[in-house]
């Protein structure tokens, strides 16, 4: 079956449909990751977005229950160079396609992934339409044109869980190294849902927290009631400033809870200190980015997935930057020790890697109970 995607701009790639029939209409990105193709699927970031896998050839590892990072998938569409009709991994339940069809994902092969990466990177993230329905060229762009931007729409009302629940799964992968947290006892996190991911989950709890997940809608009282230790602001989609209600529920919430930020939740989190955000032209999405720790001079590979950054020059007086992009120079974490703040742009959970940042949620724990992350151990006090 023929398929087509066509960006707003007038472009047209033309190819060959290997998801379910239909036609969706996203904001066109692409990801630099060479595995975890199903991660990326199902990532609630990637919610109302077309994704453009740069790696020329997708689906050989085949589809299973074990690497979702939500109940299902959630991009609006798949492209790809070549897909595998085979998969060839023991872990396999079902091959790229078969997993796509049933969950109703259009995705389009054939394609010059990298010709279209080239021109994102060039003319910027795009308004795109990808249809195995219609075939008429100007009627495609002209639907591209006319879809909503992704800033217009809130996506995480489509991610949120709509009730608290407590998570209880660690983490399934046994080759993954020992987190190394300070401390066993168990303490309370509320984990703010903005389209949190299960490995965020997982690690939380390996982490020794009792994580209540609670929806984005979910007050500063109502977190509070719940007496944590601890609040996190997950990942999600869309345009952060958009999100006036939980900006304002955090404010609330900082220097009265030690709280953790990742990618959505360090924008929020920056937004309700007062500072300003603003789109890059074609985002960060890959797991492949260098970013330095500024403190030690370190430098670690990470997993990305924004369109976002926060504007340092924007942060009150009192925010520390505490990591930098080394590819452009944004903004990749800032924390405030007075309140008790740490929040990071990138992805430390990074399922399925790589795992350079996983001693962030060891520093989250020792924020918490007031240690030192690397020599605390005995000072958090009995189990």
């Amino acid at each position: 079956m023929e398929a087509i995607l066509a960006l707003e701009d007038g472009r047209v790639f033309r190819g060959r449909s290997f998801g379910a029939p239909g036609e969706q209409t996203g904001e066109v990105v692409f990801q630099t990751a060479m595995v975890g193709y199903q991660e990326v699927l199902t990532d609630p970031s990637y919610r109302g977005q077309i994704v453009v896998m740069t790696c020329p050839e997708i689906g050989n590892c085949g589809t299973n229950a074990l690497d979702q990072e939500s109940a299902r998938p959630q991009v609006a569409g798949f492209v790809v160079r070549e897909f595998s009709v085979w998969s060839s991994s023991w872990r396999a339940r079902q091959t790229l396609p078969q997993y796509l069809r049933e969950h109703a994902i259009p995705a389009i092969a054939e394609v010059d992934t990298r010709a279209l990466t080239r021109h994102i990177r060039s003319r910027g993230a795009m308004k795109a339409v990808l249809s195995t329905l219609d075939h008429d060229a100007e009627s495609l762009v002209r639907k591209a044109r006319e879809a909503p931007a992704i800033e217009a729409v809130d996506w995480v009302a489509e991610v949120t869980c709509g009730e608290r629940f407590g998570w209880q799964h660690s983490r399934v992968a046994p080759w993954d190294s020992d987190l190394g947290v300070v401390g066993r006892r168990r303490l309370r996190c509320v984990a703010y849902d903005f389209g949190i991911k299960h490995n965020i989950l997982r690690l939380l709890r390996d982490s020794h927290f009792d994580v209540i997940v609670v929806p984005a809608s979910t007050t500063a009282g109502e977190a509070l009631a719940a007496e944590p230790h601890a609040v996190f602001l997950s990942n999600g989609p869309g345009d952060p400033a958009m999100l006036r209600e939980p900006i304002r529920e955090v404010r609330a919430l900082i220097g009265r809870v030690p709280i953790f930020g990742i990618c959505l939740g360090h924008q929020i989190a920056a937004l309700a200190l007062g500072a300003k955000t603003f789109k890059l032209k074609f985002g960060h999405r890959g797991a492949n980015h260098p970013v330095l720790d500024v403190a030690t001079g370190r430098v670690a590979v990470t997993s990305q997935n924004h369109g976002y950054a926060v504007d340092p020059e924007s942060l009150p007086q009192g925010a520390r930057l505490t990591h930098v992009n080394l590819n452009d120079q944004t903004l990749e974490g800032f924390s405030m020790a007075e309140e008790r703040l740490m929040a990071v742009q990138y992805h430390p959970e990074s399922s399925p890697g790589p795992h350079d940042s996983h001693g962030l949620f060891r520093e989250f724990r020792a924020l918490v109970t007031g240690t030192d992350a690397a020599n605390g151990r005995a000072l958090e006090g009995p189990s």
